[in-house]
């Protein structure tokens, strides 16, 4: 039995909503910073680390999890101001490496290397962006894993960085203008010291920098005192002329769209369509003619076209399709639009005027990503990738109509070893869900396979067929791996999204159990072989499912999860997402959100899952105080034998940039807790013939 550090929970912190009284014991968990919760960390750590390292299996995890992670990785190649730019990883590297060429068979020379900006890989690259004529590199650097950028300007051609600086950047990337003299960006203000990794960000405002000047004098651009939580995305038109701006408010699709004609540097910013009504993506332009992406009267999307001297009217160019338009490029001068049928891809190219052309043919079932370029490039590339196939590059040429095998990664395992499925299943109230399934070839449904099932359901994002390396490593294992479609996400447009939102919530963990509960009865797995996963959104799926149906889990992985449904909107963006969520100050929404909060819903003496819940100390998306409070509530909660364990990672953030070494460390975590608590032969056939 696991002797858990002291949380002392404190009884005189009651909030009261809406007339019911609410206990937060563990409030103190809140402040990061503090001595208490500093020795708490530690002490939590101790406790899982000491826990982890005991597994006979880690080992051999952790040396199979490099054997496989050490492949070269590559980005598609994309071309501006006649050069080539792509990303590269040897294998093990922390972070990847940006290179440039002349041409596809020119000699490739590092631009820019990330892991030169720190010992332990901690400092990332969070974004790029090529002046027109190839002249200079912006990019933006994150520490930590933090939210939080900073970006510099680097000379491509000599390699050195010029002196501009600009902080307090996030969520926000940066667009040159035409004549490559400066680029537009957002930022917030300073935050008070000390509390950079907690506050509030509100006001959001676009300015333009221009080379050679410090941020103080940057121009700003745009910004509204009166809407504080309107944030800004600025981009230019490829012919230079207007500076489109995406206006978002929280992590609601819906948006507007505002304009500046930069051939008048007075111009004023016009605001093109001025109401919260659908989303709304600026795809390209003909001089004032506007092709946008939008779910307006079309939950599926479809692509219209705006005039700027005609702005009411639109005019539909490709009409909304039974399967999900999920992005447009305009290349070749025609557009190539991104379908998902069923959660994997297709693609379809049209003409200017909306004709269909064709589809483009994909190797198989699974996930395609890429198609950039400019208007009249007659070349692209694209990557394919499925659960069993590494991301695989392909050139397209637009003249012939043909993709050749661009660049093809070698992993050290066997595909044809294993097999992918997708089944359909009914919810709770019978709406039909759709599941991958991976596994080995010819597994026999003996009921007692080890089997992960992972989810999202939120935030419109889909899940679609990837590969993992961590995935590889579970399935050699003999491992199930099941990925459902759960309401909530995007795979079937803003309808099935919404469905899975505020007061409909409890729907998305409903799929997800209904989906346990039919791997279970199609003999699969049983409860005490199945285990569930999930992170960010998906670790409040994990922590409402986990206490709902403790019997039907025999262990959990939560990551960097929002666990507190009633505190999320008081930290750094967490405002943001009152869109998905509601809010706690509604009265009808609070019942909604009590009743599932994970937090609030744990039940003293209930036998609970083995848990194993990960977070890091600088997360400023959810911050880790979600995952503090949890862990202590569910330790002190827990009536079982089961461990309950949290495992803290340091200078790091919610997942974006985290190093590769890192990455490798938590995977075999993760697996090696699951081989422990599921009962995996680890140092038997299993693990051991890795």
């Amino acid at each position: 039995m696991l002797h858990y550090p002291p949380s002392h929970p404190d009884p005189t912190v009651v909030d009261v909503y809406h007339g019911q009284p609410v206990p937060d014991p563990y409030r103190w968990l809140e402040d990061l910073d503090s001595e208490q919760t500093r020795a708490w960390i530690e002490a939590q750590n101790r406790l899982t680390f000491d826990y982890l390292q005991r597994i006979p299996a880690r080992q051999r995890l952790l040396e199979r999890l490099t054997q496989l992670w050490n492949y070269e990785k590559y980005s598609q190649p994309f071309k501006e101001g006649g050069r080539y730019f792509y990303f590269k990883n040897d294998g093990l590297q922390n972070q990847s490496v940006l290179y440039t060429q002349e041409s596809l068979e020119g000699e490739a020379r590092v631009l820019l290397d990330p892991n030169t900006f720190s010992e332990d890989g901690t400092v990332a690259l969070s974004g790029i962006a090529i002046s027109r004529d190839g002249r200079y590199l912006a990019y933006g650097l994150s520490r930590s894993g933090s939210d939080w950028q900073e970006w510099k300007v680097r000379d491509i051609e000599t390699g050195e960085d010029l002196p501009d600086h600009l902080c307090w950047i996030k969520f926000s990337g940066a667009s040159w203008t035409r004549d490559g003299q400066g680029f537009f960006y957002s930022r917030y203000d300073e935050p008070p010291p000390g509390s950079e990794y907690e506050s509030t960000n509100y006001f959001q405002k676009l300015y333009y920098h221009r080379l050679g000047t410090p941020q103080s004098e940057d121009v700003l651009i745009y910004h509204r005192p009166d809407q504080k939580e309107w944030g800004f995305a600025g981009g230019v038109t490829e012919d230079g002329n207007y500076l489109i701006i995406s206006v978002w408010r929280g992590t609601d699709p819906k948006n507007l769209l505002f304009y500046k004609d930069l051939r008048d540097p007075n111009s004023p910013v016009v605001e093109l369509i001025c109401e919260f009504q659908a989303e709304y993506s600026f795809v390209g332009n003909d001089g004032s003619r506007f092709w946008l992406l939008t779910d307006f009267q079309a939950p599926r999307r479809r692509l219209v076209a705006l005039d700027l001297d005609n702005p009411g009217h639109l005019q539909e160019v490709i009409p909304e399709a039974e399967e999900t338009l999920q992005g447009v490029s305009l290349i070749h001068n025609q557009f190539v639009a991104f379908y998902l049928k069923d959660a994997h891809t297709q693609i379809k190219t049209f003409a200017l005027d909306g004709t269909y052309l064709g589809e483009i043919p994909l190797p198989g079932l699974g996930s395609a990503s890429g198609f950039a370029g400019k208007r009249y490039d007659t070349e692209t590339f694209y990557t394919f990738t499925s659960f069993t196939t590494p991301p695989t590059i392909y050139r397209y040429d637009f003249t012939t109509g043909r993709s050749t095998l661009f660049r093809q990664p070698q992993v050290d395992f066997d595909p044809h070893a294993y097999e992918v499925q997708q089944v359909f299943y009914a919810s709770k109230d019978g709406t039909r869900i759709p599941m991958f399934l991976v596994h080995r070839r010819g597994l026999a449904r003996t009921g007692d396979h080890p089997t992960l099932l992972y989810g999202y359901g939120g935030f419109g994002i889909s899940l679609t067929p990837s590969f993992s390396v961590g995935l590889v490593a579970w399935l050699e294992m003999g491992g199930v791996y099941a990925q459902p479609n759960l309401r909530g996400g995007g795979e079937y447009g803003e309808a099935w999204h919404q469905a899975g939102t505020k007061l409909n919530k409890q729907k998305v963990f409903d799929d997800f159990i209904a989906a346990a509960e039919w791997l279970i009865a199609h003999g699969y797995t049983n409860p005490s072989k199945l285990a569930i996963a999930g992170g960010s959104n998906g670790g409040l799926l994990v922590g409402a499912c986990l206490t709902q149906r403790p019997d039907l889990f025999a262990a959990a992985l939560p990551a960097v999860g929002v666990f507190d449904m009633l505190r999320f909107h008081k930290f750094t963006i967490g405002w943001a997402w009152v869109s998905e969520y509601g809010s706690p100050d509604n009265p009808e929404e609070f019942k909604a959100l009590y009743a599932y909060s994970p937090l609030h819903n744990l039940k003293p003496g209930t036998a609970y899952p083995a848990t194993l819940i990960t977070t890091a100390d600088h997360d400023d998306r959810v911050v880790p105080a979600h995952s503090f409070k949890f862990a202590a509530a569910l330790q002190a909660a827990q009536g079982g034998s089961q461990p309950i364990l949290i495992r803290i990672d340091t200078k790091a953030g919610h997942g974006a940039g985290k190093p590769t070494s890192k990455l490798i460390e938590e995977t075999a975590d993760r697996w090696a807790f699951l081989v422990q608590v599921l009962g995996i032969p680890g140092d038997g056939r299993g693990v051991s013939e890795l």
